[in-house]
């Protein structure tokens, strides 16, 4: 099973990093993706990968600090991008909910991003929140260039996400398809299981029944159970499918495997 989403390199896991990788190991979890969402985080998130064969990195700024985004963090982004392990560009994207950085440096942050990625020859992984309708815009730009992607906890309707999958991109979803009377469990139960992957965006968002609780890789098997349920089919035909998934997106190396 693979993590295909979260933070171990977030200071919530100091001094639980190797208990967290141990925990993951146990719950059938073989592969993590580790998220950068600024240089430092995405130089500990290569460190991370570089150390533990389970884990791959990512490297990237995330639209809270776009204003960090300038010529010398992007040359430090592509510089770390050409690094075995890093399997792609992000978190990266748009977020109108905090506003933390103002919106038209999102948007050109964004744009950068996304223009290094294509440079690198990798996909993005993106956050979008309370601006899908603008980060849809812009990526649907760049998308025939781009190597794919994925819309990480995506927040959309059955509707957007047929409009994501229809420029190449997949959808992830998390321990929110848990809760009762998610919209992303409306979602997921609607897309085709192979244009979803799955994840838990630790340390947030645990799924029942760890919920309000430090969220974990290894609780992705209840992320994976959900769907299954959801699905109607069994967790091993999820894990089969979405593990298949994540490992053709992010050019893994056993991208016929699983």
């Amino acid at each position: 099973m693979i993590d295909s989403h979260c933070h171990l390199d977030f200071d919530q896991f100091d001094g639980l990093r190797d208990q967290m990788l141990a925990n993951a190991r146990e719950a059938g979890v073989h592969t993590i993706i580790n998220i950068g969402v600024d240089i430092p985080s995405s130089k500990k998130s290569l460190e991370l990968a570089q150390t533990n064969d389970m884990v791959f990195a990512t490297v990237g700024i995330h639209p809270h600090d776009a204003n960090l985004v300038d010529d010398a963090s992007l040359a430090e982004l592509e510089q770390m991008s050409r690094l075995k392990k890093v399997v792609a560009i992000g978190e990266i994207g748009l977020d109108f909910y905090r506003d933390l950085s103002p919106r038209k440096t999102q948007i050109e942050a964004f744009r950068r991003q996304l223009e290094l990625a294509i440079k690198s020859k990798l996909p993005v992984v993106i956050h979008t929140r309370e601006s899908f309708r603008q980060t849809v815009d812009i990526v649907k730009d760049l998308a025939r260039d781009l190597k794919g992607g994925v819309f990480h906890c995506f927040p959309g309707t059955v509707e957007e996400a047929y409009e994501v999958i229809e420029f190449g991109f997949h959808i992830s979803v998390g321990g929110i398809i848990t809760f009762k009377k998610a919209k992303m469990a409306d979602v997921a139960a609607e897309v085709p299981l192979d244009k979803i992957m799955i994840e838990t965006d630790a340390p947030y968002l645990a799924p029942v029944p760890h919920r309000g609780k430090m969220n974990q890789p290894a609780y992705v098997t209840y992320v994976c159970n959900r769907l299954a349920e959801l699905k109607g089919i069994t967790t091993g035909e999820v894990e089969k499918v979405t593990d298949r998934t994540c490992r053709k997106l992010f050019g893994l190396v056993e991208v016929f495997g699983g």
